[in-house]
């Protein structure tokens, strides 16, 4: 079971698993269970996407999501790793790894009724949770540089780097969509640029309004009351940084309500991504 956010890579590290294990040479089959008709685990006439899985690994993305009806057949066909076609009779057995994922909380899931506790302990055996790219600073550069890579080589374009104001804006940013938002950025970056250096307005930032801490030098102007917000948006930033993204525990450090913490946030136009 891979438990994140949207963006953070599930199917990544669930590819890795796969293209890293005895099972490499089978196959990977995807199925996003938000999207699945009911009668998908058994299609009529033609194998299912879980036979074809036979080998290898089948990934169930967003299982969170999955109805409950459905989430009956599959604990059937985890428990006796056979299915059976509509309108056939004749068991099917299946080997694949299962690969879970969800963004959803499933110990909510289950309290509300939604997600089957038997079928939450008999894909949990392993548990990877991939936190957001927000708190993983370190990460940020390394995945830049692997993207840039990437589709310069599939774009031919001969770029070779960031700024430094580039670098600077990518780790201040709340990155509310991940991974993914951080692949976007840099792959519109890469087919837009002129230059060789790729530098914050490539990336689509504003350097005045970034989703993170502002630093302008010296030579800045401000009248009192942006200073004021400047220092006042630069806090709760912190503040959320410091803890995760908490907003709970950012408004007690700065010892503001919960509601106040959310208004400020409107008010600085920060992403309401945060817990």
């Amino acid at each position: 079971m891979i438990l994140g956010e949207n963006g953070t890579g599930k199917e990544l590290v669930a590819r890795a698993i796969h293209d890293l294990s005895l099972r490499k040479d089978g196959p990977f089959i995807p199925i996003n269970c938000g999207a699945i008709p009911e009668n998908l685990l058994e299609a009529d006439r033609v194998q299912g996407k879980v036979e074809f899985a036979h080998g290898g690994t089948l990934f169930l993305d967003e299982i969170g999501e999955l109805p409950l009806l459905l989430q009956v057949k599959l604990l059937r066909f985890f428990q006796e790793k056979t299915i059976q076609r509509v309108g056939g009779r004749e068991d099917i057995e299946i080997d694949a790894r299962i690969v879970a994922a969800t963004n959803v909380n499933i110990e909510e899931a289950i309290a509300d009724g939604r997600f089957r506790e038997d079928l939450y302990y008999r894909i949990s055996v392993i548990s990877l949770s991939l936190p957001p790219l927000r708190v993983r600073n370190d990460d940020i550069r390394l995945l830049a540089n692997l993207f840039l890579g990437r589709y310069a080589s599939d774009f031919g374009k001969k770029i070779r780097g960031f700024s430094p104001a580039a670098e600077q804006a990518m780790n201040s940013y709340l990155w509310p969509g991940n991974v993914r938002e951080l692949e976007n950025k840099i792959k519109r970056a890469i087919l837009m640029a002129d230059s060789s250096i790729l530098n914050p307005t490539d990336l689509g930032f504003v350097v005045d309004e970034l989703e993170g801490v502002d630093t302008p030098d010296d030579t800045t102007v401000m009248t009192l009351k942006e200073g004021r917000d400047r220092l006042e948006r630069n806090m709760l930033l912190e503040a959320l940084k410091r803890h995760d993204g908490v907003v709970v525990k950012a408004a007690e450090e700065l010892d503001v309500s919960r509601p106040t913490f959310y208004d400020l946030m409107k008010k600085h136009t920060l992403p309401r991504v945060q817990k």
